[in-house]
């Protein structure tokens, strides 16, 4: 037995609870006790969800936020603007948007940013299936909402090069380029900005 827990069960447990990102061993043993005392049923229901989520969800076919059907909410609800579409790195950031309740069209995870130190390059996120949607939907206007970082910069300048040179089977509309304003502290990721300040980048976006 390792540690110093007095059930090998126990111990598993600890560790596989620790494996979460900021979850420490201490605040993991107390959560693993909080189960302990639960019901049987509960601690089913508790884990069967975790299993439920990974074996059923999907990635929208359209902007691949995170879904349970093969298009998401997002993309199939009628109120929203068709014609405009929000780039973000992750999943994260859609949500962080729409709390703020300031967005009212699309969006398209990336699934990342392009980060040549990391080993991270164009072909390593949704890039291409951004282009495709320019020659299959009616998209006016391209908002790039990506961290406020070298990474996230190299990221929007290669996109928007990318994007440039994508032919539209539409009519002479020109398509806008923009991005959120730079309210945000510079190095911020969207997810940890105030509500407030993110809205108010989406509604005073510039354009590039």
């Amino acid at each position: 037995m390792t540690g110093d827990l007095p059930s090998e069960l126990l111990e598993q447990a600890v560790e596989q609870m620790n494996t979460l990102p900021g979850i420490g061993r201490k605040t993991a043993l107390r959560l693993v006790l909080q189960l302990l005392r639960r019901d049987e049923k509960e601690v089913e229901a508790f884990a069967n969800s975790f299993l439920r989520l990974k074996k059923e969800i999907r990635s929208c076919r359209c902007c691949h936020n995170l879904s349970d059907t093969e298009i998401c909410p997002i993309c199939s609800s009628r109120s929203r603007d068709k014609r405009t579409v929000c780039v973000v790195e992750n999943v994260q950031d859609v949500m962080a948007i729409e709390r703020t309740g300031q967005y009212n069209g699309l969006y398209h995870v990336l699934g990342g940013i392009i980060s040549p130190m990391d080993a991270v390059g164009p072909q390593d996120i949704e890039i291409e299936s951004l282009a495709t949607r320019l020659q299959t939907e009616p998209i006016r206007e391209i908002i790039f909402a990506l961290p406020t970082t070298m990474e996230g910069d190299t990221t929007t300048f290669y996109i928007h090069r990318r994007l440039q040179q994508v032919q539209r089977d539409t009519d002479n509309e020109p398509l806008v380029f923009s991005q959120i304003a730079r309210g945000m502290a510079v190095g911020n990721e969207l997810e940890y900005t105030d509500e407030v300040t993110l809205g108010r980048s989406i509604a005073l976006r510039v354009s590039l």
